[in-house]
């Protein structure tokens, strides 16, 4: 007896639903990885690298090119960073220094070329070293009418600086015993207190200036002639530039 013909059911027009759906979760996960990449954030990057470095089988927490250590990696881009933020900082504050020099320079030029001023810049910063003779009379820490003109040129332009400003002031090795300065520690302090409150006076912030008394300390010629003892009586104004940061060996905040 022949078998009867299997009914056949209705054609499912739907099931190519399923793959479409399959495939749009698919690209809505790649989007959301992708979007986790581009964010930077290296917190979400050392997450990503890990769940890869997991789903291939490779040895968690390394790299295979460097070998360091995730961690290692991620600080060391830190260091890096920090370090190249900190010299790009210094080489500002360089070209700032640099700037004040050539300005001190420009204004004092008349007495830079006699030899009564310098102008010099180094790491600490620039120092502008004034022969005492322009500023006092001998034995006293009165300024001049002359240098209080000079001296209020190169506080306006000071002003436009914020970095402290130390004055010193030196004496030659010659001994003094007045009723006001009994000894050279009182007239060098004194001295470069007068440039000081002139400073202040001209509209400089107090909490920027130190007054310093080095009496004949630190000579920068010989005390045995009037010559040397002429130069080492000196008045010195120096604009302190920011030291250079140490490189950081720890991650920021």
């Amino acid at each position: 007896m022949a078998r009867r013909a299997k009914r056949q059911g209705p054609d499912n027009h739907d099931r190519w639903m399923v793959s479409y759906a399959d495939f749009i979760t698919l690209l809505f996960a790649f989007f959301v990885v992708m979007y986790g990449i581009s964010s930077v954030n290296e917190g979400k990057y050392k997450v990503f690298s890990g769940s890869m470095t997991k789903a291939f089988g490779a040895k968690e927490g390394t790299d295979a090119g460097t070998g360091m250590s995730e961690e290692e990696m991620y600080f060391k881009a830190l260091i890096e960073r920090r370090n190249a933020r900190l010299a790009e900082k210094y080489i500002k504050q360089q070209e700032r220094m640099k700037r004040l020099s050539e300005a001190l320079n420009g204004k004092l030029a008349n007495f830079v070329n006699k030899g009564a001023m310098s102008v010099t810049q180094t790491e600490r910063g620039v120092t502008l070293d004034i022969n005492a003779s322009l500023l006092f009379l001998q034995g006293d820490a009165t300024l001049q009418a002359e240098a209080v003109a000079t001296l209020t040129d190169v506080a306006k332009i000071l002003a436009e600086e914020s970095a402290p400003v130390e004055v010193e002031g030196y004496t030659d090795n010659l001994p003094i015993a007045t009723v006001k300065f009994p000894s050279n520690w009182e007239l060098s302090s004194a001295r470069a207190s007068s440039v000081v409150r002139l400073f202040i006076e001209q509209g400089l912030a107090a909490e920027r200036l130190k007054a310093i008394g080095h009496a004949d300390n630190d000579p920068v010629a010989s005390n045995d002639s009037n010559e040397g003892r002429a130069r080492n009586r000196r008045v010195t104004v120096t604009v302190l530039a920011p030291p250079p940061e140490a490189a950081i060996s720890t991650s920021e905040n």
